[in-house]
Formats: structure tokens, sequence, C-alpha cells
């Protein structure tokens, strides 16, 4: 179906204005279809023109417009013609829609805990005409009138509160002004808990196989989601405007949250079943704070067109770290944002598929589904950080006030957003926008042993950012020279650089966009000067760069190894040791070395792990992470049989039914789990969670005979939900030789573009991603990969993820050749 693109929202917002939404929906008619009524009063500026409404039904029973009916033979590529129109018009529409089970649209899941069904919407990119009929574009923002008929044991939420009026009947009171997207509706035999906070009803959901997790971790929620509240208000000045505000856990979710307003949706494996460190909670914590600062950027004022994303998903990243830091527990919170989103926004900068974080390439609604990435994110947040420091943060502050008032209920974009800056600050922001929001590409920082600090920008880009930052020497542990300065050119002498110390770090205080190269003495030294740094932010920014080197293919993925054995050992932030250990089990281990060098690595991991976890204090978070890193890395098979069967294990990781998942995949990565020995831990966990374990297990199986099922499981069967599909892919890929594999590289070409018959875009690109053959790093992946994205059957979405994965294998092969 065509997507609607840039023009034709242009054209179709210039003629009608939408002024009431009602919707009815009947959620008790089985497990596959709904019924759905949209009853919609818009105007016309220009009468006896046409438009067109979206709606993508399953049928159609009743079309009238204006009284007249409308033959439903006339909606074609899901779009209903609407001729002849008045000054004011009223088009209703009842049809049959189908639930989906790819997270998009009105979703509907079996919990097998206990056979309970769930039902939310995710009307996210253009989801909503599968749900009720509208005009699907974010500038046509209108009030919504929203009734649900649902089984009578089931709790409707949505956006309005929701009441009871008879059994089985729901209505939602109306809400202010949405767009289409943000529209939900969930129902099911939710369990809840409520608080009240500033005179905002509170409301946290979830399944009701989860209770006891959500009422383990409901009161820290609750305490976060007051705090955000509070500091939003004092930042903001202007008043959450939505009246209830509901979290809703939700299963099967694609995304990680959805801050749709009044009611926002979350991804419920955090609800964590097990024991969860600081940094898991860390991590809920600030999508908490990024969902809510959602109400103010992107729900009362909305981005007029996709190209604008960033209005919306920069400023709820800046802030939720910013909340978090200045108003929770979680202090250090900018730590997890340097060594996690920047370093997913850094690997964005280096792919091909690079944009600016402003004003990014978007001519059809579907296609700014790719630009909802590390760059929109984490590089926008990390822009907005840069933009404080040049203009201060009351004025920016003031800034932002000013632009919510003005553009409050209705819909914003780059140039309104300047202006109301602007008029705060006293000075053009032209120059500024251009060089950090308006061009693509990420600097390079480095600091040499005379104090020469240079900025190499990328010749595919080339801008003159201006850099606020510092750069600090350590030895031994302390810190020997700080200094602060504003970089606008591309090499400058900066005064007080100790040349002695043994570690040189470029924007040590992490507070620029930039990647930094680490001269060869402060790399040399970082084995034995990183374990006794105590500035968190630096030992970052040192890990990052690292990290980054090797992606670069200007650090030696052997060097960087020998610098975690000897530093990831004693890393005490829990943050830096999960993101860290991540990023060399997951990437640099099983592509940036050969078959024959990654299992020997592994083993060096593994003893690091292990190491860690002997010297930590038992159940603490360093003990937790070290102890899933070892489970997860070890082919010591007495400690992974004993652990799966629940013996000897770690403190605080008694019961932990996820833990026991890594330990079991490891067995069966090792080719030490048969069918059998999966199905008796699955019998131990019957929920969604085990059942997705128990494919990941099974997909992870070495044998030629389990690869096979396993792809056959991922390209072939329609019945698995978008999590079912990740499940298999993430396993697919994680054991097997290369020889065995490799055929998989040509089938994943031919076999993963025709998913998009039956799984939705959103979910489709997540599995193109997974399933992409990571491990075959040779010259031919790249052919095959590169002949693919050029076939007419590929989607754009898919293309995508295509090529990003391409440049990161691309990577990967650049350094072996450069070190092996």
């Amino acid at each position: 179906m065509p997507s609607l693109t840039r023009d034709e929202a242009r054209q179709r917002a210039q003629l009608i204005s939408v002024d009431r939404m009602e919707v009815d929906l009947d959620l008790d008619r089985g497990r596959e279809h709904f019924g759905s009524n949209a009853r919609i009063t818009f105007s016309c500026s220009d009468p006896g023109q046409s438009t067109f409404l979206d709606l993508r039904a399953v049928s159609c029973e009743l079309i009238e417009l204006n009284g007249i009916r409308i033959d439903p033979g006339t909606v074609v590529d899901g779009r209903l013609p609407l001729t002849d129109l008045a000054a004011d018009n009223v088009v209703e529409v009842t049809a049959t829609m189908a639930f989906s089970r790819d997270g998009q649209g009105l979703h509907r899941s079996t919990d097998p805990a206990d056979g309970e069904d769930y039902v939310y919407g995710h009307l996210f990119l253009d989801a909503a005409p599968t749900v009720f009929a509208c005009f699907d574009q974010p500038d046509l923002k209108a009030p919504y009138a929203v009734t649900v008929h649902a089984p009578q044991e089931w709790v409707v939420l949505g956006n309005g509160r929701a009441t009871q009026t008879s059994p089985g009947r729901w209505e939602l009171s109306e809400t202010l002004p949405l767009a289409t997207y943000f529209v939900t509706v969930c129902a099911g035999p939710w369990v809840s808990v409520r608080d009240e906070h500033d005179g905002i009803p509170l409301g946290i959901h979830a399944r009701r196989s989860l209770q006891h997790e959500l009422e383990t971790h409901a009161p820290q929620m609750f305490e976060v989601t007051k705090q955000s509240f509070d500091h939003y208000h004092r930042t903001f000045d202007v008043r959450y405007p939505f009246g209830d505000y509901d979290q809703v856990f939700v299963p099967e979710f694609n995304a990680g949250a959805m801050e749709n307003p009044g009611c926002v949706t979350f991804r419920d494996p955090m609800l964590y079943r097990g024991a969860a460190t600081r940094e898991q909670i860390l991590q809920r914590s600030t999508t908490i704070a990024h969902e809510m600062a959602h109400m103010w950027f992107g729900d009362l004022v909305t981005m007029r067109w996709w190209d604008d994303l960033w209005l919306n998903e920069s400023f709820a990243e800046y802030m939720c770290f910013a909340a978090t830091a200045a108003a929770t527990e979680f202090t250090d919170s900018w730590v997890e944002f340097g060594i996690s989103r920047k370093q997913w926004g850094y690997a964005a900068e280096r792919a091909p598929s690079t944009h600016p974080v402003a004003g990014a390439p978007a001519p059809d609604a579907r296609s700014a589904l790719a630009n909802f990435d590390g760059i929109s994110y984490a590089k926008g947040a990390a822009v907005l950080r840069q933009l404080v420091a040049h203009i201060g943060e009351d004025t920016f502050n003031a800034g932002v006030t000013a632009y919510l008032r003005s553009h409050e209920h209705g819909n914003g974009e780059l140039s309104e957003f300047l202006a109301a800056m602007e008029e705060v600050h006293g000075s053009p922001l032209d120059t500024w926008s251009a060089a950090w929001l308006e061009t693509a590409g990420v600097d390079v920082l480095a600091l040499d042993r005379d104090g020469e600090l240079t900025r190499t920008t990328p010749t595919a880009h080339p801008a003159d950012r201006p850099h606020a930052l510092d750069v600090a020497g350590f030895g031994e542990g302390e810190e020997v020279f700080r200094t602060t300065l504003t970089l606008d050119t591309d090499r400058v002498h900066v005064e007080g650089v100790r040349r002695d110390a043994p570690v040189l770090v470029p924007n040590a205080g992490d507070l620029t966009w930039a990647q930094v190269d680490l001269d060869a003495q402060s790399l040399a030294a970082l084995p034995h000067e990183l374990p006794l740094l105590t500035d968190s932010t630096a030992r970052s920014v040192l890990w990052g760069g690292v990290l980054t080197g090797v992606f670069r293919a200007t650090v030696d993925p052997r060097v960087a190894l020998d610098v975690f054995t000897a530093a990831w050992p004693h890393e005490p932030h829990d943050a830096l040791m999960t993101r860290v250990a991540s990023a060399f089990t997951d990437r640099i281990l099983p592509q940036f070395l050969t078959e024959e060098a990654a299992d020997e690595a592994k083993d060096r991991v593994a003893g690091a792990a292990l190491m860690a976890f002997r010297g930590a204090e038992p159940g603490s978070d360093r003990a937790l992470v070290a102890a899933r890193v070892l489970a997860s890395t070890t082919t010591d098979e007495d400690r992974l049989d004993a652990w799966v069967a629940g013996q000897s294990l770690p403190e605080g990781l008694e019961g932990d039914s996820d833990f026991r998942w890594v330990v079991l995949q490891t067995l069966a990565r090792l080719g030490l789990a048969d069918e059998d020995r999966i199905a008796r831990v699955e019998a131990l966990d019957t929920t969604l969670s085990g059942r997705l374990a128990g494919l990941t297990a099974r997909a992870a199986r070495p044998g030629r005979q389990e690869k096979e099922w396993a792809w056959s499981e991922l390209t072939t069967n329609r019945e698995h939900s978008n999590y079912e599909l990740n499940a298999l892919a993430t396993g697919f890929w994680s054991s097997g030789t290369v020889e065995d594999l490799r055929p998989y590289a040509a089938r994943y070409v031919n076999d993963l573009p025709h998913l998009a018959e039956w799984v939705g875009v959103d979910a489709l690109d997540r599995v193109t991603t997974l399933a992409f053959p990571s491990r075959i790093v040779e010259p031919a992946t790249v052919d095959l990969v590169r002949e693919a994205m050029k076939r007419p059957d590929v989607t754009s979405g898919v293309r995508r993820s295509m090529g990003d994965e391409l440049s990161k294998l691309e990577e990967a092969l650049l350094s072996r050749s450069r070190w092996t």
C-alpha cells in the first residue's frame, strides 16, 4: 500500500481540519477480528474539493459522507476517496479490522502462563488506519471520544480516564487534540497499582501473571514518575495537560516504550522477573522520564511532519537524562548515556545512512521510520546538551517554555523552535544550527603530548562545529590537569597539558558529540591506569574510545582485549561493565577476530568475568553482571550444569528464571542442550518470556539439522509473533562454525525480504537486523547484500536495515585487513 507523502499531507492539511473523532471498538468478537466504528467531524476550507480518508480494513459494513452512502469498493490501497466536500462534514465508517501479531495496530497476545489474552494499540507510525478510519498524519490533530466493548472480565485503559458504564462497556473521557499515532486502547485482565501526585492520578498496569513483579517494582517506578513530573513542571513551567497518567507494561512490544498521552505503553520485560542491577533500574527510569518528556515534546506540541521527529526524540532523550541526573538517585545517569546511547549514535554516524539531526529526509511516512535511530535520539540529545553549553541553561529553559506555550495543542518545526530560542537568547542561532542540527557527521578529537588538540571533520560532511568541552590527564588514578575550552578551529594549543600524564583524555567530561582518538602512550597505559581511575565519566570516555577505535580500525582488537582483561574485572560501575562486555561478546569477538582467535578470546573474557565474580561482594551489582557474563561465555560444563539445575547459584540469582535461560542458552550453543533438556527447563517457566527463551535456545544449537529447523521457522512459519521471530534470529547466529553458517548468507538475502508479505514494517526491520549474517565476515557477503539491496522487492526499511548491518561488517573486514 502506498505510504503518505509529505506533499500529500501538506495538501490535505491545507484543505481540511479535523474537529472531532468518535471511535467505538468492539473487542469481543474472538481472537482474529474486532469491530470498528469511526465518526469523524471535519471542515473543508474549499467546499467542492476532494480528499481521501485512510482505512485498512478486513471488510467495510457502512461508509457514509454527510448522510450519503459510499460504496466500500471505492477503497483502494487503503485510501477512501471523499468527493464534493461541504464546508462542514461528517464521515462515518463501520468496519471489521484484524488484530495483529507483529506489534503494530491493535496487537493481541495470549499469555501462555494462564491463557489470558491482552490487547494494546500501537498506532505508530502509520498503523492507525488498521484500527479506525482516520486522516492519518501528525498535523491533523483532533480530540478523541472513545468507547470500547470488551469481554466482561477485562479492564480497559486508554488516553482518557476509562469508566465502566455497564458490564463489558467502557467509556474514555474525551481527550485534548491528539495526532492519530498517539491514540491507544489497552484491554485485558490487567492488574494495577495506583497512586497520586500533585493532583495527577497515577496507575501502573501489567499482565496478571506479572502481578508479583509489578508490585515489587511499582514503588521505585512511582518514585521516578513523581520526581520526573516535579522536574518537568519546574523546567517547562507548563503543567502536564492530559489528566490521568497510566503506564502499561504490554507483551510483545516492538519499541522500548510509546508516549501515548495519558497512557504510556512499555515493553513488559522491563518488569524484571529476577535480580535487577542498578543499571537495569536506571535504564527503565530513563525510559519512564523519556516518555514523560514526550507529554510536552511530541504530545502537547507535535512535529508537523516526520522530518522534524528530532523535536520529539532528541528532546525527550536529552530531558530524560537531565531529569534523572538532577532529580533522582541516578545522579550519574550521563555515564549510561555516554557508554550506551552515544555508542549507538556513533555507529549510526559511521553508517552510509547517516543523516542530519534535523530535516532528515522523509519524503513519505514509511521512510521516516528508518530515521528513528541513534542520530535522532543520542546525537540529538548530545547536540542539545551543547546548545545548553552555548546559550546557558536558563536561556534554554526559557526558550523551551516560550516554544511550548506558543504551539500548545498544535504542531511545530525547526524554524519555529529556533525562533523561540533566538527571541530569548537575543542572538541568531542559524550558524550553530547549520553546523550541529542540519549537517550530518561526527568529528574526531585527539590530544597529543605537546598539548595540541585537533578536530577532524568527515570529508563527506564538512562542517564547522564548535565544541564546548574539557580535556584532562590522569595518572595513578588521580587527575593531574583539566582544561575547559571551546574548540572552534581544526587545531588549537591547549595550555596546561602535562605531557608526562600517563593518560590524556580529550572530551574528558563527555560534554560534546565527538569520537576520540587516544594517543599511543595513553592506550598502552590503560591496562594499568584504567582500574585506578575514580572518575566514572572519564572511564566511560576511555572505554568508548577503545570501542570506537576497534570499530574504526584505529585500535587493534587484540590490544582492546588486553585492556578488557586487565581493567574490566575491576570496573566498579555496573553500566560500564554491562555495556563494555556486551560490545566485546556481541560484536568484537564474533566479527573482528578470526574464528580460532575468537574462541581463545572468549576464554579470556570468561576468565575476566570469573575474576570479577570472585572479587565482587556477593549479591552486589558487580557480582550479578559478572555472573551473567561468565554464564554466557564459559565452557565450564560442570559449572553450567550445576547452575541450570539450580545448584551453587550466585547469591541473588536463586530461582532467577532469566539467569537459568542464560545458562541453558550457553549450553545450547556448546551443543549440550538437546530438545529434552530445553523442554524440561521450559516446563519450569511457562511464561511468555520462557517460551521466547526456549526458541532462542533451540535456534542456538550448532548442528546443521538444528540450524535448518531454526531458519525454516524464522522464514516460513507465518504463525510466529514479532517477538518469536526476534528470538529465533537472536539464537541462530550465536553458534555454529562459519562453514556451516555460510550458506545462510545467501538464504538471508533471498528469504528475509519475503517476510514483508505477512510481517509489519516495524517488526520486519528489527528481524532483518537480528538475522543479518554478521558471522560471515567475507567479501562475498558484502557482494550478496549489496546486490540484494538493489532489488525492487526489498522494502526501504529492509534495505536500510541491511545497509546499516553491512556497514558494521565492512568495519570488521577493514579491521581484519589492517591488524591480521
